[in-house]
């Protein structure tokens, strides 16, 4: 993508459809005029009473326990230095959006219009009543350090700069897993750490909190060595000023065990990784290019451990893994402040899950067979969703040794079970498909690539390393778009209709007519079929010249589905294709089948949607809990409709035990996993959250699909097509772009897992 082209996707993006990425939802009833008059005047004069009699009583009558301040004076913004507060709004509202999404904590963010810090100071004093927490953001050292003292001592809620701290939670955990394989003692090691802002002072602190030992430290800024002989030294930078007789960095690498970057990019060099000792640890943290670059690192050093702030290599430091589930601890005992106690559990916290098996549904993202604790795996991933009921609990347990906590939990069991049901309301499977495609990006053949949406779903899927697409339709006309649209690239564009491709259709016609020369197919309407697009679009799948296919953008479903069936046919195994949808609800993803091809099935039919459904569930990292649904309860009907899915369930239950499937159940039951164990106790899926619901028939199936997109707004993946001998995936006509790009993503991983079966096949034969 063009710079140019990506400054415009940044800026639609915030504009479109509403400015911004976060708002205030209501979460009181507000129907009717008695709501009203509760929520506001005169009702709301109790509350308010209550309050002034004790102030803590905001936490009961309020939303001010869940309620974080993101405040900055934009004197420090990202890469961009001071831009001021207008324009770090943008940031603080990204910032506010990842607290929503990894914790489930309400954000609203201030920006302050000052540079003066007891101007700032007293400012934020006089709205800290409004909230829970104060997460400082974006100003810069040395101001920060006052800025932050101060209002820890001041206000009697949860404080912290997370540039600041941040960073040097996750890094210490990193560092703490890299020295115990490296097999070395933290009181031992000599540590360089390049630069001298917050982060770095905070890191430093930090591992000196942990055991490192000041004489064994080196801090480098722009001048190079802090050297206590140095002039006009900032208190901070006084701090870890060396007596040693070096002044490059060069120098400060000869036998050096930990390298600390948080400066700027490529100022390492590999002769300076050579220098260092035995097992080095390099912690390259400078964003969005590392002081030495991954590869160059590793390729220089085979004893290396190695870590980055970027996704696309292991051991990312991600501020991510820390300040939503240190906010969440905090917030939920109440505590006073974020003291050192409470840093030190999320470091421990956060390296101690990395030591531990690693779910299956973070494996699969990651494309790994099993992430085990390694020079590869020293640090969580972000997408992990143990990391919810871990950090948390050991934060508040720490607020609740050190004394900062008023609100101490007593049952942990029932507070993990809370934090697990806050992460059920985030989307995270989406990301997880997208980064799961990327690592190995497959060639996806768009049967309507003429069609705006399906072409900028394209361009994205091409520009974000998703897929590698082929685009069918009229050449000109998607030359004319691509422009449009700025979609640069060198893509494969292809015309069935025309003559430039001939030779590749009348071999695909060769074929289809050979498949079926004897279902009353001609060479001469083979030949004609090759013109359309989706016979084109299936035979190139077929032949190989491309691994997987979208289509049914602007047709019908079954006029799409027919040439699938016909030209792809069905897995071994198979005895009928089906479909499912994953709707991204506020209880986590749920899916549902079948939603477009089976329109009354046997109990025979269903026993194979609900296994073929059980595989695609799994290949998401999810353990399917299944109820096969109805308009009855366990026998209650006796008709044949009922009857067909109580079938369907004997037959799970007696052929396949290790399912965690029951019915006949209506959906009122099955979802409600406390009424299901008050009334039918028996169940398999009593005190389960099922996640999968399998229905009696299309018509019920892709009525509810469709019931909960539009009247919840939830985000649809699918119809994924199952029981198909290749990947072929059909859309809902008219599908938005990002319904398109997610289903690019599972045609991908689709495709990866057949090809990784017929690998393993080859090998057993």
């Amino acid at each position: 993508m063009s710079k140019q082209s990506r400054r415009r996707e940044a800026l639609v993006y915030h504009a479109k459809p509403t400015p911004g990425k976060i708002k205030v939802v209501p979460t009181k009833k507000y129907a009717t005029q008695r709501d009203l008059s509760l929520a506001y005047s005169p009702g709301v004069a109790e509350p308010c009473l209550e309050i002034q009699k004790d102030k803590n009583n905001a936490y009961k009558y309020t939303a001010k326990g869940n309620l974080v301040a993101v405040i900055s004076n934009g004197t420090a913004v990202l890469g961009l230095g001071n831009i001021g507060p207008e324009a770090s709004k943008p940031v603080m509202e990204g910032k506010g959006l990842l607290f929503k999404i990894f914790a489930d904590i309400d954000v609203f963010d201030i920006e302050v219009d000052t540079e003066d810090i007891e101007v700032f100071i007293q400012t934020v004093k006089m709205i800290a009543p409004t909230f829970g927490g104060i997460n400082l953001e974006d100003i810069k050292a040395p101001e920060a350090f006052e800025i932050e003292r101060r209002l820890k001592e001041e206000l009697d809620i949860p404080v912290m700069h997370d540039d600041q701290h941040g960073t040097a939670i996750i890094s210490a955990a990193a560092l703490l897993n890299a020295l115990e394989l490296s097999e070395k003692n933290i009181q031992d090691v000599r540590i360089v750490v390049s630069g001298a802002g917050a982060a770095a002072v905070s890191c430093t602190r930090l591992y000196m909190a942990f055991g490192a030992v000041r004489e064994n430290i080196v801090m480098l800024d722009s001048k190079g060595v802090i050297r206590d002989d140095r002039d006009n030294l900032t208190s901070q930078k006084a701090e870890f000023a060396t007596h040693r007789d070096i002044e490059t960095l060069d120098e400060a690498m000869v036998d050096a065990d930990v390298f600390i970057g948080l400066s700027a990019a490529n100022i390492v060099s590999p002769r300076m990784l050579l220098s260092m000792a035995a097992n080095p640890i390099v912690f390259a943290m400078a964003n969005p290019d590392p002081e030495i670059e991954y590869q160059l690192a590793v390729d220089t050093r085979d004893d290396i451990i190695m870590a980055t702030g970027r996704s696309d290599h292991p051991n990312q430091v991600n501020n991510v893994l820390g300040f939503p589930f240190i906010f969440r601890g905090a917030l939920d005992v109440r505590a006073t402040k974020i003291n050192e106690e409470m840093k030190m559990a999320a470091v421990m916290a956060l390296a101690n899950l990395a030591k531990e098996a690693v779910p299956e549904q973070v494996n699969i993202a990651y494309g790994e067979t099993r992430l085990t604790f390694s020079k590869e795996y020293i640090i969580p991933k972000p997408s992990d969703p143990r990391l919810i009921a871990e950090v948390p609990p050991a934060v508040a347990k720490a607020a609740m040794e050190s004394g900062v906590a008023k609100e101490p939990i007593e049952d942990w069991e029932k507070y993990k079970n809370t934090l697990l049901e806050r992460l059920g309301a985030d989307n995270k499977i989406v990301r997880l498909l997208i980064n799961r495609a990327k690592l190995n990006r497959k060639r996806v053949v768009y049967a309507e690539a003429d069609q705006l949406s399906v072409l900028k779903a394209a361009q994205i899927a091409y520009e974000d390393g998703i897929a590698i697409p082929i685009l069918l339709g009229r050449k000109d006309e998607i030359e004319r778009l691509k422009e449009e649209i700025e979609f640069e690239g060198d893509i494969l564009i292809i015309d069935p209709k025309s003559d430039e491709v001939k030779e590749q259709k009348d071999k695909y016609a060769e074929v289809y007519w050979n498949q079926r020369k004897r279902r009353g197919v001609t060479l001469f309407s083979a030949k004609k079929l090759m013109r359309e697009r989706n016979f084109f679009a299936a035979m190139m799948v077929n032949e190989g010249d491309a691994d997987a296919l979208i289509s049914g953008y602007s047709q019908s479903y079954p006029s799409v589905v027919k040439p699938m069936l016909e030209v792809i046919g069905l897995d071994s195994g198979s005895t009928r294709a089906a479909t499912t949808n994953v709707m991204m609800t506020q209880r986590g993803p749920m899916f549902l089948s079948d939603t477009s091809i089976n329109i009354n099935p046997s109990a025979s039919d269903l026993t194979k949607i609900a296994q073929m459904t059980a595989g695609v569930v799994k290949m998401f990292g999810i353990e399917p809990v299944m109820a096969m649904t109805s308009y009855s309860n366990f026998g209650s009907s006796k008709n044949q409709t009922a009857i067909k899915v109580r079938e369907a369930v004997m037959y799970l239950h007696k052929r396949h035990p290790d399912l965690i499937v029951d019915g006949e159940l209506q959906t009122d039951f099955a979802l409600n996993k406390e009424l299901l164990q008050e009334n039918f106790p028996f169940s398999k899926l009593a005190g389960k959250n099922v996640n999968t619901l399998i229905f009696p028939n299309l018509e019920s199936a892709n009525i509810t699909y469709k019931l909960l997109k539009e009247l919840n707004n939830s985000e649809s993946i699918g119809p994924i097509m199952m029981g198909m001998r290749k990947p072929v995936h059909i859309l809902q006509l008219g599908a938005s772009v990002d319904e398109i790009v997610n289903m690019t993503a599972i045609a991908v991983i689709d495709a990866q897992q057949k090809q990784r079966r017929e690998a393993q096949a080859a090998s057993i034969e």
